[in-house]
């Protein structure tokens, strides 16, 4: 579970990002996060890593609380945390089972890691992976040789190999075409489902956040104004998630 009590991040010119954050996530869920470009959907998302760190309250996952873990505690703890971005974060100039790979070095010895040496069951897990998104296929192609959705998918493989059992997802569909992007949220519905990973998804598309996630978190200048099953998001809901701003939500 992930357990926000009474969180805020302020930053250090004093803008507040998040304010008296309460929410509680079980696992397994699939969530999406929703608001205006600077309401605080990214900063929620990243304070589960300790990209960000909050500033007041407390947060905890499965019971342990993330502001207490540093060093060897925190990169274990991140183990457990896959992070997916818009900009899929790819080592472009070598292939699509290297990219994946790289999931191992955090546990590898120092010397392994600096001459890319990876073992026969890292190899597998590797390979496991890009057959769970479908494409195990490219595995020895160029990652730059892929369409920005196969890239994606690239990503998501990486966090797959890692075998997290919360993966945050940073706008991981706002650089795809509508096609893909529907081919990508299929991926995550199928991995949520099968595998029993919490997905946190922050995403600009509402259209895309109803149709496949089950909870939606709505969020307005860092206050959590909406938070309940995806079928009654409706106009008044909308309304108050995207009060202040101009941005399209259909």
């Amino acid at each position: 579970m992930i357990k926000f009590e009474d969180v805020g991040k302020r930053y250090p010119n004093g803008y507040e990002g998040l304010k008296h954050i309460d929410l509680e996530i079980e696992q397994g869920e699939f969530v999406a996060i929703i608001g205006l470009s600077g309401a605080g959907k990214s900063t929620l998302i990243r304070t589960i890593n300790r990209m960000h760190d909050v500033t007041s309250g407390k947060l905890t996952v499965d019971g342990t609380d993330v502001m207490s873990l540093s060093g060897k505690s925190l990169r274990r703890f991140r183990r457990k945390v896959g992070m997916i971005f818009q900009s899929f974060n790819l080592i472009t100039r070598t292939t699509v089972i290297n990219n994946v790979l790289t999931a191992f070095v955090p546990d590898m010895p120092w010397y392994r890691s600096v001459f890319g040496i990876y073992n026969q069951e890292e190899k597998m897990k590797a390979l496991e992976a890009l057959d769970k998104v479908g494409i195990l296929d490219k595995a020895f192609v160029r990652a730059d040789q892929l369409s920005g959705g196969q890239q994606q998918r690239v990503a998501l493989a990486r966090t797959l190999a890692q075998n997290p059992e919360i993966i945050l997802a940073d706008e991981p569909v706002a650089a795809l075409d509508p096609v893909t992007a529907k081919q990508v949220m299929n991926d995550f519905t199928r991995i949520n489902k099968e595998m029993n990973i919490s997905i946190l998804i922050n995403i600009h598309h509402v259209d895309l956040a109803l149709k496949y996630c089950s909870r939606v978190i709505g969020i307005n200048a860092g206050e959590i104004v909406y938070d309940g099953p995806a079928v009654e998001v409706d106009k008044e809901v909308l309304n108050k998630i995207y009060k202040g701003g101009r941005e399209e939500h259909e």
